[in-house]
């Protein structure tokens, strides 16, 4: 009986490797090891990638909030306080949107956090 060294099962299972590897340079793309441990590589960074996203969304909010209440003698972390006192429930991501997209009404938030800060 004739050795197989070549079978069907591991064929296929070496060319979804190999698919999930196109695009990339060089023989990462071709040479089964190097697409895998490719791959493998990709699928991590993208992972975490997730992850990151929402680190850098809420971060950008911040420094958005930031610079929209400085000119209103106020720090981000003052606004932040002022608006929890008054008992508004708003999040970072509605708040950036506001102030870029409707400063007027960003400005009375602004004001209410002032004078639940007074108080």
């Amino acid at each position: 009986m004739a050795r197989v060294k070549y079978g069907k099962v591991t064929r296929r299972r070496r060319k979804r490797w190999i698919k999930r590897a196109k695009g990339y340079y060089g023989t990462k793309k071709s040479n089964y090891k190097k697409a895998h441990e490719q791959v493998i590589r990709s699928m991590a960074y993208a992972f975490i990638g997730r992850k990151q996203k929402k680190r850098d969304f809420r971060k950008l909010w911040i420094v958005r909030i930031n610079a929209a209440v400085r000119p209103y003698g106020l720090s981000y972390s003052q606004f932040m306080n002022g608006i929890k006192k008054s008992g508004l429930d708003l999040n970072r991501k509605m708040l950036s949107e506001l102030a870029i997209n409707q400063p007027e009404e960003f400005a009375k938030i602004v004001e209410t956090a002032k004078t639940s800060l007074a108080k």
